[in-house]
């Protein structure tokens, strides 16, 4: 109803549902999997907020407009988890959530995904947003691995 997605558009957030990468993101990356969901470490960091979580439909939704229940119930249930695991294996002080639809909601991959930071005491989180950098994979897995580990323990 509200896509905005090119008609031959290629999904980078699917091909790593479905088992692939996309060039930047891998398998390596994923903290959990389900039928419904995949969660993973993203490849784009934020000044000390390192290794936010992206949580995908694995099946291909644009936005919300077009997320059915289902997915955005067990969307939720995940973001639930992983903000508490963010607290027991992180050590972050809080959590903070985004979730955009449309080009002027800054929607920049036209995939349905909601994204949960860490958070630390006075970390300039809003003043950092502007400037995000490219994290290789070397850098990211650590922090994947923790999370898996919590998550294989649950």
């Amino acid at each position: 109803m509200y896509n905005h997605a090119p008609k031959d558009y290629q999904c980078p957030l699917c091909l790593i549902a479905k088992g692939g990468g996309n060039g930047i993101t891998n398998q390596h990356d994923i903290v959990y999997k389900d039928n419904l969901i995949t969660a993973f470490v993203s490849a784009k960091w934020w000044g000390k907020n390192h290794a936010q979580i992206i949580i995908v439909p694995n099946k291909h939704f644009e936005n919300i407009y077009d997320l059915p229940s289902n997915y955005s119930h067990a969307i939720q249930d995940a973001v639930k988890e992983i903000s508490i695991a963010l607290k027991k294996v992180y050590k972050c002080d809080g959590v903070s959530m985004l979730q955009h639809n449309e080009p002027a909601g800054s929607q920049e991959v036209f995939h349905y995904h909601f994204q949960v930071y860490p958070r630390y005491t006075d970390d300039g989180f809003y003043d950092n947003l502007k400037n995000p950098r490219w994290v290789d994979q070397t850098e990211r897995l650590p922090y994947a691995e923790k999370l898996r580990k919590y998550f294989e323990r649950k």
